[in-house]
């Protein structure tokens, strides 16, 4: 293939997070009967995500921001890692509809805004689509307007984080029914070199996927396959994707997928519900549900649960794939009933890099450490050598580049030391760090503090 130059790279979902973005259901769509349907779940993703990073709540208005944080309080959930931002949207879809955050070049942290047509028309999205230039204008990240390249919707693709997009045809380069159409005229050369270029994709892996069915998505890859990191890769038994509608030809074309430098990816299996779905009011769907739509936050790994006995199957299988985080099944019978499951309804923003510049420093060229644990609330350390005695000042930064903390050692023997690097008196959020061995700076590093 030949691809344009990479501009732009996209974070993979399990490196760390500075937060996650919800879309908070309301009534002004669909009506007070669908948004009170859907706030328990919000409720318990909110719950298990505050405990490792930001929540960053897109509720309707002031009168819906109200609402929401009486429902948090209710559930005793603490508020001091979670923010509001009240813009009108459509529907609660944040993964198909919202920022995608990548780096640029310099490693800093932008929001790309890739358009949302509510899957080809199907659907109002006019509110959606406006939500991704909202929120960088917000919190003042750099925009960049793709909408004129294409229009494509998060849950359409998945990434490994070193290279490799998965994706179905059906959902980003569909001609066809009128209600399905993706990027009218485009090849799936033309996809691949502006994906290639936004996205940093250097490997292509393409099912043909559906169209014409009662997926409002027309076969979203979230739906049935996951990326756990560069080797790993969730999906479903070959009758389990015959069942979802996916072909023997794609079946055998992701069975076979392999990452950028052509190793066969493990394949880890979860099964669908053994059951029909059944909302909590008691409204059989008529079909079975999908665990491997779950997401991955820096500490927590959320999983559809459906109040069937597969839950547990599918989450003690997705649990020894993250050892590091801790499982929690989110009851999503309500929210499947509308289209989609827990990875639809969320997307996290990345932790801030280090900038090229502070002042007149220049920070490209000083080498990269990693303070542990990361995040912390309140303890954390590097470990250096010396060469020689040395006295070691450490500045922390915040992620804007201000000065907020320093701490100078007193005079250190050579050898290897364990400096301590945390602060109690800093609040929540992402900050950078440097280290100078007397009048020298050695290192830089990144670190995220979750009070």
């Amino acid at each position: 293939m030949n691809l344009s130059a990479q501009t732009y790279t996209m974070p993979a979902e399990h490196l760390p997070h500075e937060g996650t973005w919800l879309q908070w259901p309301h009534h002004h769509e669909y009506g007070v009967t669908f948004r009170n349907r859907l706030d328990s779940t919000w409720v318990a993703m909110t719950a298990a995500l505050v405990t490792g990073e930001k929540v960053h709540i897109v509720a309707y208005d002031a009168t819906e921001e109200s609402r929401i944080t009486g429902l948090l309080n209710a559930a005793n959930i603490p508020l001091a890692n979670i923010d509001f931002f009240q813009f009108p949207t459509n529907d609660v879809w944040v993964r198909d509809n919202g920022p995608i955050f990548v780096r640029d070049g310099a490693g800093i942290l932008k929001i790309q805004d890739w358009g949302f047509n509510g899957w080809g028309g199907k659907f109002n999205a006019n509110l959606c689509n406006a939500i991704p230039t909202n929120i960088a204008t917000a919190i003042g990240k750099p925009i960049i307007n793709l909408n004129a390249s294409m229009t494509i919707e998060g849950g359409s693709y998945e990434i490994d984080g070193k290279g490799v997009l998965l994706a179905c045809r059906s959902s980003i380069i569909s001609q066809s029914p009128a209600n399905s159409i993706r990027n009218l005229g485009m090849t799936q050369a033309q996809a691949e070199n502006i994906l290639s270029q936004n996205v940093g994709i250097s490997k292509f892996i393409w099912l043909d996927g559906y169209t014409g069915t009662d997926d409002i998505t027309d076969a979203h890859i979230d739906g049935f396959a996951k990326f756990v990191d560069d080797s790993i890769l969730v999906t479903m038994s070959n009758a389990d994707l015959t069942y979802w509608g996916i072909s023997p030809a794609d079946i055998a074309t992701l069975y076979s997928a392999s990452n950028l430098n052509n190793q066969m990816y493990t394949k880890v299996y979860v099964p669908l519900t053994q059951n029909d779905v059944i909302t909590t009011y008691g409204n059989n769907l008529g079909i079975k549900g999908s665990y491997c739509n779950y997401f991955i936050g820096n500490t927590v790994v959320l999983v559809p649960n459906y109040n069937d006995p597969n839950d547990a199957v599918a989450n003690n299988i997705i649990q020894t794939l993250h050892p590091g985080r801790t499982v929690v099944g989110i009851d999503c019978r309500n929210l499947y009933e509308n289209g989609g499951m827990i990875h639809c309804v969320t997307q996290q923003q990345p932790v801030n890099s280090i900038p090229g510049k502070i002042g007149a420093i220049d920070l490209e060229n000083i080498e990269e450490i990693q303070n542990y644990p990361n995040p912390f609330s309140i303890h954390s350390q590097i470990d250096i050598v010396l060469h020689t005695a040395a006295t070691i000042l450490i500045s922390i930064y915040s992620s804007n580049g201000q000065l907020v903390s320093t701490r100078e050692t007193k005079l250190l023997t050579s050898g290897k030391h364990t400096i301590p690097i945390g602060h109690a008196n800093l609040p929540t959020g992402d900050y950078f760090f440097l280290v100078k061995q007397n009048d020298t700076i050695r290192y830089k590093g990144k670190l995220s503090i979750l009070k």
